[in-house]
């Protein structure tokens, strides 16, 4: 019996030391090397400092920039630590509720703007944490942005059209804007 519990404690130090030491360590400095920006957390940096992630959605409200997706993270929006969706399916009424409360809060923001609102600037996505918008999201937003910064539209347009990435390999995905990266842009843009 001792031979097989000392057989079996020197097993589980191995296989601890295999599993949770050598092979994390050898996975971590694999992607260090291989893919150095998204083992660091795909950081986006201003100045030296960094600023946000370009996989992780940020909440913007004022509204000289561009708003992401909403978050159903909790306790609060964009918590990374707590990646959720809502789990509200399309019959459920807060759905519904809460959607009709984003689109009024987006109608206020830009009295003047008649057009639908696109889908992804009232739902959640299902990790609350989306990064990107569509490009018809970040459209429907470029004349409030306009309007807030004193830009022209035209020039607002341009930077959305810019910042909007394709398919990934042409064929997985939609076309999409990162929120933060525009914004930066246009912040850099207003500081020539």
């Amino acid at each position: 019996m001792g031979k097989l519990v000392r057989n079996a404690l020197a097993m589980l130090v191995l296989m601890t030391a295999l599993t949770g030491v050598a092979y994390p360590l050898a996975v971590t400095g694999l992607a260090r090397l291989l893919f150095p920006a998204q083992a660091d957390g795909s950081l986006v940096t201003r100045e030296g400092k960094p600023v946000g992630s370009a996989l992780i959605g940020q909440s913007f409200t004022d509204p000289k920039y561009f708003w992401g997706r909403p978050s159903a993270t909790s306790p609060m929006a964009d918590n990374a630590a707590a990646s959720s969706g809502s789990n509200q399916g399309p019959t459920n009424p807060a759905l519904t509720d809460a959607a009709r409360q984003r689109i009024a809060a987006l109608r206020a923001a830009d009295p003047g703007n008649a057009a639908p609102v696109p889908v992804d600037l009232v739902t959640a996505s299902g990790s609350g944490l989306d990064p990107d918008i569509s490009p018809a999201a970040a459209r429907y937003q470029a004349s409030r942005v306009a309007r807030a910064r004193g830009l022209p539209p035209d020039q607002v347009l341009a930077l959305v059209e810019a910042h909007t990435r394709g398919r990934q390999f042409g064929v997985l995905g939609e076309p999409r804007v990162n929120v933060l990266g525009l914004n930066l842009a246009l912040d850099a843009l207003e500081k020539r």
